[in-house]
């Protein structure tokens, strides 16, 4: 059974210039346990997506269409409803953990926050149950240093920290939006290795939006591909990525380098053609 179906999500802003479209008709579905990933290029919909199904849009949106958690239907669902699924049953990761975490705050507030809010904890148990997080994120000397602020951990630990806080409620889901924007390349194997090994202790389901289709290819087994706010192509990765069926999808994967390859010109893609496709799917 599935945990999460999107069906026919769109998503328009009001703007002075008038409506912009930034989702449109965007459907899948996701298992209990299984990663998702939705990958495509900045402004393709990706974030605005799981910014809608968390009820996080700003107020001049609009969201329509269906999404079904456990099936029960939360899109545009009264604060006071979505409220109980956040955090105790969906979490995110934001892109940025230093513009995410308040640079005023100690770790210590930040997180004993999320846990007096949702589960009612006593500031002393949810400070207790933050240092056993920080602890399973790999933060070393973690009652020291819940104390700290977030200017004093580096990016790979502030990272940490952030995943930390999005499990602190033993979420069933968690969207990860970016989660190894401007880190190093070893710092990234890191943090993927730890969401895997912590999607295997807490039995989560896992919705990864990125760029990176290397991390992709070793960690998802469906992956979501977007371009202009619609879905390109939706397959199970293994066959994605062996037999790209969306000219798109094809460029994507052909500007990934390669070890095996000298590559002196970066693949393009045929725009004409392209908007061609979308233009045909969406008089289908």
């Amino acid at each position: 059974m599935s945990i999460l179906e999107v069906k026919n999500l769109r998503v328009e802003f009001d703007t002075p210039d008038g409506v912009v479209e930034a989702v449109r008709d965007v459907s899948f579905s996701l298992k209990a346990g299984h990663t998702l990933a939705i990958v495509g290029e900045s402004g393709s919909g990706k974030s605005v997506s799981a910014f809608a199904i968390l009820g996080l849009l700003a107020k001049n949106a609009r969201a329509t269409g269906s999404v079904k958690y456990q099936g029960e239907e939360i899109l545009n669902a009264p604060e006071a409803v979505i409220n109980r699924y956040r955090s105790n049953e969906i979490a995110m990761i934001f892109q940025d953990p230093m513009t995410s975490l308040n640079p005023y705050m100690r770790i210590s507030d930040q997180m004993s926050e999320v846990l007096i809010h949702h589960q009612k904890m006593k500031k002393s148990a949810a400070i207790a149950k933050s240092i056993e997080m920080l602890e399973a994120v790999r933060i070393p000397n973690a009652a020291a240093r819940i104390h700290m602020y977030p200017h004093e951990f580096s990016g790979g630990m502030r990272q940490r920290v952030m995943i930390a806080m999005a499990l602190l409620c033993s979420p069933k889901l968690l969207i990860a939006d970016e989660p190894t924007t401007a880190l190093d390349v070893t710092v990234q194997a890191e943090i993927m290795d730890l969401l895997l090994d912590l999607q295997e202790d807490f039995g989560m389901a896992i919705i990864l939006i990125t760029h990176d289709l290397g991390v992709v290819a070793g960690t998802c087994e469906e992956t979501l591909v977007m371009y202009g706010g619609k879905v390109m192509e939706y397959r199970d990765t293994e066959a994605l990525f062996a037999n790209p069926e969306h000219p798109y999808t094809r460029g994507l994967l052909a500007a990934v380098p390669r070890l095996d390859q000298d590559v002196e010109t970066l693949t393009t893609i045929d725009y004409d053609a392209l908007m061609a496709e979308i233009a045909e799917a969406d008089n289908a």
